[in-house]
């Protein structure tokens, strides 16, 4: 149940100010996996998946109806062509790095993670490029120093190798700090009704019994850099208090939970909490009392719980990012061998809205 001021600020003008955008690539290759492609890539904007392709299909697809609007056919057919290319590729490196591991077949998996990110108030751009193989880290760049840092015996002659190819540094370095923020932005512009928007949630006081935990839980908001917390007499609440995890919804909005162990011997107090919901670069907040006639309880109706709301959030999760078996399991980047080839693969850093792709940079290796 919303307070007051919540209904204000759901009826008011609310505009986002400041804000951290991404652009961000995630590559699986998959070896002996049942019922999932050998090579998956997904691509995202601020959460928002812009491109899938798999091996089952073969074809590069828009995700968003607007991205039909930022390319062009010359686009579609040049970065399928370049998938299909970094498919075959991928499935080299597995059975190098298999090698390189003394493996001699089985479940394996190689995941390339990278992107740029760039704050539109300070201008700031970041970048990172990351490879890890069966959910551990294997390889990373640091742009700082143009580097590889290496955590494995396996990898560090990898990084002794990529850190020589000064030419492919320089460049890497440049795309993902000029030609990715540059995307990111047209893409911004193109997909701004839906990646520029701010939705507030719905927020629900939940308690399964009396002894529980009180669950402040917020649904259906966008985009999902937001805040909730528990306060009591305006001071922000660290003991008591379990924060989860932001999670998605199926329709691309988001929901989190917070939960806050009030005591018992004191039910007169409550009125002293509240929930305090925020969005990075909004002004408003919404604020919720805790009241005991606003707290939804299973012990008059059954009720979705915060744990049964994480359970259905966690499968919807799944489903979003079906395409991205690595996207939180395996975080990291990909590796190669010391064999001639001896670059790291292509990350479908050729994504130019409007030119099909056709003067973009390639890291392919052949």
């Amino acid at each position: 149940m919303f307070s007051v001021l919540s209904l204000l600020l759901l009826t008011g003008a609310h505009s986002a100010t400041a804000r951290i955008h991404y652009l961000k690539y995630f590559l699986t290759g998959s070896s002996q996996v049942t019922n999932f492609p050998e090579f998956v890539t997904v691509v995202l904007v601020d959460e928002l998946q812009i491109l899938h392709y798999d091996s089952n299909t073969k074809k590069l697809e828009p995700k968003q109806d607007w991205m039909l609007n930022a390319t062009d056919a010359k686009f579609w057919k040049g970065q399928t062509q370049l998938a299909l290319t970094v498919e075959q590729n991928f499935k080299k490196y597995i059975k190098i790095i298999q090698e390189r591991f003394n493996q001699t077949g089985g479940l394996h998996i190689l995941q390339v993670t990278s992107g740029c990110e760039w704050d539109d108030e300070t201008g700031e751009v970041k970048a990172y490029d990351q490879y890890g193989y069966d959910g551990e880290d294997f390889i990373s760049w640091d742009m700082e120093t143009e580097t590889w840092i290496a955590p494995t015996p396996q990898s560090y002659i990898i990084k002794l190798k990529w850190d020589q190819e000064k030419a492919r540094l320089t460049f890497k370095k440049y795309y993902y700090t000029k030609e990715c923020p540059s995307y990111l932005k047209k893409f911004l512009e193109q997909g701004r009704s839906s990646l520029l928007r701010t939705e507030l949630p719905r927020i629900s006081l939940l308690q399964k019994s009396p002894s529980s935990p009180v669950t402040c839980h917020a649904t259906g908001f966008y985009p999902d850099s937001a805040m909730l917390f528990w306060r009591k007499d305006g001071e922000d609440l660290h003991e008591d208090v379990y924060r989860g995890e932001v999670l998605p919804n199926h329709d691309g909005t988001f929901q989190m939970s917070a939960d806050l162990k009030v005591p018992l011997n004191s039910p007169e107090d409550w009125r002293s909490y509240e929930c305090v919901f925020h969005i990075s670069g909004m002004t408003e907040v919404i604020v919720t009392k805790l009241d005991k006639d606003s707290v939804e309880s299973n012990r008059e109706k059954p009720i979705i719980v915060t744990t049964s709301i994480t359970i259905i959030a966690a499968v919807v999760a799944l489903a979003v990012v079906s395409a991205v078996i690595g996207l939180i399991v395996y975080r990291r980047k990909k590796a190669q061998s010391t064999s001639p080839a001896g670059t790291d693969p292509v990350v479908l850093q050729t994504l130019r809205p409007g030119d099909g792709g056709s003067n973009s940079p390639s890291e392919t290796s052949s």
